[in-house]
């Protein structure tokens, strides 16, 4: 088990999430960002925002992703 804070993963805040793979890592990413789209938080609205301009190029968002991949598969397991 992994973990990265929802600011590693393109977000605005230290949440921690713990992972297997970075498939389910995104998925807890992807749940706190609905959750906090939800409450309306500004922070997490404006990253949203910067998530929604790299979309706009597949090959950004592309890029953008694997790199938070390379990310997880280089940090260690928790201990």
């Amino acid at each position: 088990m992994k973990t990265m804070t929802c600011k590693q993963l393109g977000g605005a805040c230290e949440l921690q999430f713990n992972a297997n793979s970075f498939d389910e890592m995104a998925e807890l990413s992807k749940k706190h960002g609905m959750e906090m789209f939800q409450k309306g938080d500004k922070d997490h609205l404006a990253a949203m925002n910067e998530m929604k301009e790299l979309m706009k190029t597949p090959d950004a968002m592309k890029t953008w992703f694997e790199t938070r991949r390379k990310e997880f598969e280089a940090l260690p397991e928790n201990a």
